[in-house]
């Protein structure tokens, strides 16, 4: 039997030809010799992440958690095997990790065919759909599909009744797409395990997340998952916003004709149109100020610019805890909207003085000293000013005073400094 290395080299002078050869062939093909010539790719492809799983998997295998230093991925610099593979594919976290675990169970069913001891992840359930992927008959993606949204046995679901559901999804596999795919398979374990509707239910709320990845350029990534219900409110809110743009109702009242006419030619593109929406929707819900997710403390943008420059109306402003400039008109425009608060400066760098009686520092001078500081003093420290507190330098139980002067930010203390 040929070795690995043999075959590969094998493979990359086939595939070296094939590249050249794939375009003339397309183009002089039948319409039925081109759609056979996608599907037998396709199963090539699909054989080869097949082989690219398991390799995988072997990966994730050295660098299991108990080999601690001495594991593969922690030798060649990496925290986990699937940032290994991560670094050596080029692909994303989510398809490094696909790869781990579809080759991982091609390893435990290949294992438990030839009668060694299965390895961890073993799933006899999922016997036809492995079967399947390991001959290219489906992918691997929906291969993870079915097992992930199968789920496992039960008391209420045997092995057995798993078995079946699996047999029938991976028949369809090859017919349907990937979404199709997990959608029935979701509504297959459903009726398996209606009562289990409500834990599966809150497993997906728990999965939730949005995180705000400040850029190098000034701009900030949003990343996000949303569960059922968090989805269908915000999409009902966006498909309101952008529908005239994707084939929305034909709408009858002269009201909503001439909206949908100006989001039509509105100059935004759908997905701007989209995240202004989502932008209006949370400044909406700010202004209220009646909801009790929102913080005790009012959320408030301030927009930073020198008495000068917005006398002169030139030079630049800031919004408080972002890094790029805007122009004095933009600060003009915002200054006008009651969600924000501009703070003045002199041209020094000097705020303005709004009061320093209290025992606490008012809101007005945490606006001030917020402004000033830009989030956390502490060295290294990068904490907006939106998580932060303001402290006394010198404690107010050892005479410090309530001003401007002597306040200062922290990230939160329980203790008053």
């Amino acid at each position: 039997m040929a070795d690995l290395d043999s075959l590969l080299t094998e493979l990359d002078s086939v595939l070296s030809g094939f590249a050249s050869t794939t375009r003339p062939s397309a183009t002089a093909a039948t319409d039925d010799a081109l759609l056979e010539f996608q599907r037998r790719v396709t199963v090539s492809s699909r054989l080869l992440d097949v082989a690219g799983a398991t390799i995988a998997a072997e990966i994730a295998h050295r660098s299991r958690r108990e080999l601690g230093y001495r594991g593969l991925a922690q030798r060649q610099g990496s925290r986990t095997p699937e940032a290994l593979v991560q670094s050596i594919t080029g692909t994303g976290s989510t398809t490094a990790r696909r790869l781990i675990e579809v080759g991982t169970l091609l390893t435990s069913e290949a294992a438990a065919r030839d009668g060694d001891l299965p390895l961890p992840g073993a799933e006899p359930w999922l016997h036809v759909a492995i079967a399947a992927a390991a001959t290219g008959g489906i992918s691997g993606e929906a291969l993870e599909i079915i097992r992930r949204e199968l789920g496992r046995p039960t008391e209420a679901v045997s092995a057995e009744s798993l078995a079946l559901a699996v047999a029938e999804l991976t028949a369809m596999a090859g017919l349907v797409r990937v979404g199709r795919l997990a959608t029935h398979a979701r509504e297959l374990r459903d009726q398996l395990d209606a009562a289990g509707v409500g834990d599966r239910e809150a497993e997906r709320r728990d999965r939730r997340y949005l995180r705000l990845f400040p850029q190098t350029d000034g701009m900030t990534k949003l990343i996000g998952l949303l569960d059922p219900e968090s989805a269908a409110i915000i999409g009902a809110a966006i498909d309101v916003a952008t529908s005239p743009r994707r084939g929305g109702p034909r709408f009858v009242d002269p009201a909503e004709c001439e909206r949908a006419e100006l989001i039509v030619n509105d100059p935004r593109s759908t997905e701007q149109l989209a995240l202004d929406a989502v932008v209006e929707l949370v400044d909406v819900a700010v202004r209220s100020g009646s909801g009790n997710r929102l913080a005790a403390r009012r959320a408030v943008v301030r927009v930073l610019v020198t008495q000068s420059d917005l006398a002169a109306d030139t030079g630049v402003g800031y919004i408080e805890g972002q890094t790029a400039a805007i122009s004095v008109a933009s600060v003009r425009r915002l200054a006008c909207d009651g969600g924000l608060q501009p703070i003045l400066f002199d041209d020094d760098g000097q705020a303005l003085n709004l009061g320093r009686t209290q025992r606490l520092h008012s809101a007005r001078q945490r606006a001030v000293i917020s402004a000033r500081d830009g989030g956390c003093i502490e060295p290294g420290c990068d904490r907006p000013p939106s998580w932060t507190e303001v402290h006394h330098i010198v404690e107010f139980s050892r005479g410090g005073r309530t001003d401007v002067a002597d306040g200062t930010n922290y990230q939160y203390d329980p203790t008053d400094r």
